[in-house]
Formats: C-alpha cells, sequence, structure tokens
C-alpha cells in the first residue's frame, strides 16, 4: 500500500466506513503483532486508524520487521 517513510519510521493512515470497522481491523492487527512480536505504534479516532512502524530494540529505526509487518498489514485489506 503506501507505507510513507518518515522520523525513521513507516507510517500509513487507514480510514474505514466507522469505528466498528476501524477497531475490528485494529484486533486483526494486534493478532498479527503478537505473532510476529513486533507491535505498532497507533493511534485510533472514530474510523481513521494511524500505525507507526520503527524497531525500537534496533535504536528507533526501520528494520526488516517493520517492512514485513507492514506487509501483512497490507494482506488484511486486500
Amino acid at each position: 500500500m503506501n507505507w510513507k517513510e518518515q522520523d525513521n519510521s513507516l507510517n500509513q493512515t487507514f480510514e474505514f466506513k466507522n469505528f466498528v470497522e476501524a477497531f475490528g481491523f485494529m484486533t486483526q492487527v494486534a493478532i498479527l503483532a503478537e505473532k510476529m512480536n513486533h507491535h505498532p505504534s497507533w493511534h485510533n479516532v472514530y474510523n481513521t486508524v494511524t500505525i507507526s512502524l520503527s524497531t525500537h530494540d534496533a535504536g528507533d529505526i526501520i528494520t526488516e520487521k517493520d517492512r514485513k509487518l507492514a506487509a501483512e498489514i497490507d494482506k488484511l485489506l486486500a
């Protein structure tokens, strides 16, 4: 999708029809992130979810872990 590299992180904003869809997406991402042991920073307001990915134990930079999680998140919406 349209992940943007900014401030040493991958960032994307997702919009949904309503809060329930946004929350459902966040639940799916949470399960995925837990399985990968790589957790996003995110923000949710009503139907909008903003996700920021960086690898904290690598010094808060973008690593292959972030790219893999971003790709898996994209698959949720394909």
